[in-house]
C-alpha cells in the first residue's frame, strides 16, 4: 500500500481543494426589480447595460429577458420617460456575485411632472385595418390617429385650463357611418400633477366599434 507522509498529504488536500473550488463555472443570474408610481396608459422603457430594451406598462414587478453572466455587471437606466411623468432608478448597478442569485433589488420610482403646461393624450383602440380618426381638442389642436395605440395632442395646455375633444374626421366605411359616431366625457380641467386627461371617448359605430380611452 502506498504511504504518504504528512507533507504530501497536506500538499494532496490543498491541491483537491482547489481544483474542487473551481468547479462551479459562472451562474447567470437574472435583473429586476420594481416599478412604482407608474400611471394609467402610460410605459416607461427600460435598458440594461444600455440594450435588452423592457416595456412596463404598469407598476409592480419587472424582470429583463436577458440574463447576466456572473461576475458580470448590470446598469439598469430609463431609455423613454412615460407621458408627463419622470422616472428615476435606484439600486441600479452592480456586478453578479456567483452565489447571489438573480437580482431584484433595482427600483424605479416615477413621479408626475408638476409644470406650467400638460399634455392631453391617450390610447385608441378598436380601430379598423385602413381607416383613421381626426380628434380636435378645443376646436384647435387636431391628431389624426391612423393605427391603435396612443396618441398625444401636439399643444399642450397650461394648468388650470380646460379641454373638451371632439371628432373631427370620423373612420368611415360606408357613407352612413357619418351620423352612427357621438362623443362623450371628453372635457375636463387640466391638473398641476399630471398630463390633462379623460376617462372615455367613445365612437358609436354598431360596424366598427372603435374605442379612445384616455386616463390619469
Amino acid at each position: 500500500m502506498l504511504k504518504l507522509s504528512t507533507t504530501s498529504l497536506y500538499l494532496f488536500c490543498l491541491t483537491a481543494i482547489l481544483l474542487l473550488g473551481g468547479c462551479g463555472g459562472a451562474i447567470d443570474a437574472t435583473i429586476g426589480g420594481t416599478v412604482t408610481g407608474l400611471s394609467g396608459d402610460t410605459s416607461v422603457v427600460l435598458l440594461n447595460n444600455g440594450t435588452d430594451a423592457l416595456t412596463v406598462s404598469a407598476s409592480g414587478s419587472f424582470t429583463f429577458g436577458t440574463e447576466i453572466e456572473a461576475g458580470s455587471t448590470y446598469d439598469v437606466t430609463v431609455e423613454t420617460e412615460p407621458v408627463g411623468e419622470t422616472c428615476t432608478v435606484t439600486s441600479g448597478s452592480g456586478t453578479v456575485s456567483q452565489n447571489s442569485g438573480d437580482v431584484t433589488s433595482v427600483v424605479v420610482t416615477c413621479v408626475a411632472n408638476i409644470t406650467a403646461t400638460n399634455d392631453v393624450f391617450g390610447t385608441v383602440t378598436g380601430l379598423a385595418t385602413g381607416t383613421s380618426v381626426t380628434l380636435l381638442n378645443n376646436d384647435t389642436s387636431s391628431v389624426t390617429v391612423s393605427t391603435n395605440g396612443s396618441f398625444v395632442f401636439p399643444t399642450a395646455l397650461s394648468v388650470g385650463s380646460t379641454y373638451s375633444v371632439t371628432v373631427s374626421a370620423h373612420p368611415i366605411s360606408t357613407p352612413n357611418d357619418c351620423n352612427k359616431h357621438r362623443v362623450w366625457q371628453a372635457s375636463s380641467t387640466c391638473r398641476a400633477t399630471n398630463a390633462c386627461s379623460l376617462n372615455t371617448i367613445c365612437i358609436n359605430a354598431p360596424d366598427l366599434k372603435a374605442r379612445l380611452s384616455l386616463s390619469a
